[in-house]
């Protein structure tokens, strides 16, 4: 198809569905429908390649548990706990964390960096009743081809108990958060000895409990440098697939992401309000890829998309990177125990109270940080998401031309363009636009939600970006 021809909306979709069902498109009404350009197909999910299937094999349900023990065994780590004890407390555990990733840095080439990335927290008059020095633990693993492309995948290492300001009992904080932090540890180590294209930033944050002030640091620190985060995911509370009733989902994660933007301006309210992309944000785009590299025969997990920014009155570490514009979502496990999130450890009526690995399922957790892994690693080796994506609105017609900015990738092979119809949660036909910046489509944008990827030589897909309207 030409960069600039069209294609009409009844011939695409009867022959695309002709396609899905196996039939022929060769004589009789079928190949009269059928346009002489390439039709619309069905979309599909990415499927993984050997690479990725290996490196999934490679996620170790053992040294996962080492980790959750591992912290567990520092005693408490709450943000306002010791900070120079070798055996107990936040700064303990931060040591032993940056250690490990060192120690896995060094097995990668130079590709790994690792850093202690700290400020002093004054008092907030709520959760920080004095100064109090906030770390970060980050890995960055350096893209070879697209460096300045940056993923980032993160958990929290701080813990607690039922007082939120209780730094001196025992807060074991096995689901809350050394899971998460466990699933980051094991993708660096897993990734640290491959090339991946774009970069890739690991990190165990603290004063999650205290009002999400490391990753909110994190987060100004990339803004501050003008840094092209295109997703953030964070792990928090992947422990287990058990409910309090006992309820098990033992191949089902939650990945919470937002419709609305945190960071939408009054003008870009606007805008959404009119052409209705409410439910197309920058996360939402990021959730459905998620679901498009990760659901297969690698995780052996099935990603339930929630189109909410978090639970109900809850929040974590993605969200300081909304509120900074980047696209940015949270994996969570299907059903939550409260008897071990932020509890006292006790025993009462019989019943054991408290955040600790025994009820962690560690074969639960590297499934996850499979999801994680299929997620970030198409990520860092596809194209990044198109930039400058619009629909043109100088004319009124019954078509829709969209245009982009070509991407500055070296194996970029070009744009495809989906759409949907607009009761359908997820992008269901796909027209490759080829190696150009703008393409025509003979369905009116009135009817339809369009969206933009890129592909590229190995065929590996960006997300989506959704387009704005231009004159």
């Amino acid at each position: 198809m030409s960069p600039s021809g069209s294609t009409s909306r009844r011939a695409l979709l009867s022959a695309s569905a002709a396609t899905a069902a196996g039939a022929s498109l060769i004589g009789g009404r079928a190949a009269e429908a059928a346009p002489a350009a390439p039709a619309a197909r069905r979309v599909t999910a990415q499927p993984p390649g050997r690479d990725l299937v290996a490196m999934a094999r490679e996620i170790d349900p053992g040294r996962i548990e080492s980790i959750v023990r591992r912290l567990v065994a520092f005693g408490t780590r709450h943000t306002l706990s010791a900070q120079d004890d070798p055996e107990r407390g936040i700064g303990a555990a931060r040591d032993w964390i940056h250690a490990e990733l060192r120690r896995i840095a060094d097995a990668s080439g130079g590709r790994m960096t690792v850093e202690l990335q700290s400020y002093v927290q004054e008092p907030d008059g709520n959760r920080i009743p004095v100064p109090t020095t906030i770390t970060n633990v980050v890995a960055t693993l350096r893209g070879s081809a697209a460096p300045e492309r940056v993923y980032v995948v993160s958990g929290h290492y701080d813990s607690r108990v039922s007082d939120v300001g209780n730094a001196t009992d025992d807060a074991p904080g096995a689901d809350d958060d050394a899971s998460g932090v466990a699933v980051v540890m094991e993708l660096a180590r897993v990734m640290s000895t491959r090339t991946t294209e774009a970069t890739v930033v690991f990190a165990a944050v603290a004063g999650e409990e205290q009002g999400l002030y490391g990753a909110g640091h994190m987060a100004q620190r990339f803004k501050a440098a003008g840094a092209d985060v295109q997703g953030m995911f964070t792990n928090d509370i992947v422990g287990s697939p058990v409910a309090d009733d006992g309820t098990a989902d033992p191949r089902v994660v939650r990945l919470f992401a937002e419709g609305v933007p945190t960071s939408e301006t009054p003008e870009q309210a606007d805008v959404r309000r009119s052409v209705g992309g409410e439910n197309d944000s920058p996360s939402r785009q990021l959730a459905r890829f998620v679901r498009d590299v990760a659901e297969n025969r690698a995780t052996g997990m099935t990603v339930n998309v929630i189109y909410r920014r978090d639970r109900y009155l809850r929040g974590g570490d993605h969200i300081p990177f909304l509120e900074e514009g980047y696209p940015a979502a949270r994996f969570t496990e299907p059903h939550e125990d409260y008897a071990h999130q932020h509890q006292d450890v006790r025993v009462e009526d019989g019943q054991q109270f408290g955040d600790l690995p025994e009820f962690c399922d560690m074969d639960y957790i590297a499934r996850v940080a499979r999801v994680n892994l299929a997620t970030l690693w198409t990520l860092a080796q596809a194209p990044g998401t198109p930039t400058g994506v619009h629909i043109d609105t100088g004319d009124l017609t019954n078509s829709t031309t969209l245009v982009w900015t070509r991407g500055p990738e070296p194996d970029l092979a070009g744009y495809e363009v989906v759409w949907r119809e607009p009761t359908e949660p997820e992008w269901t036909h796909v027209l490759d636009a080829g190696d150009t910046t703008t393409h025509t489509v003979d369905i009116s944008k009135d009817n339809v939600f369009f969206g933009v990827r890129a592909v590229d030589r190995a065929g590996h897909r960006s997300p989506v970006a959704y387009p704005t309207p231009s004159r």
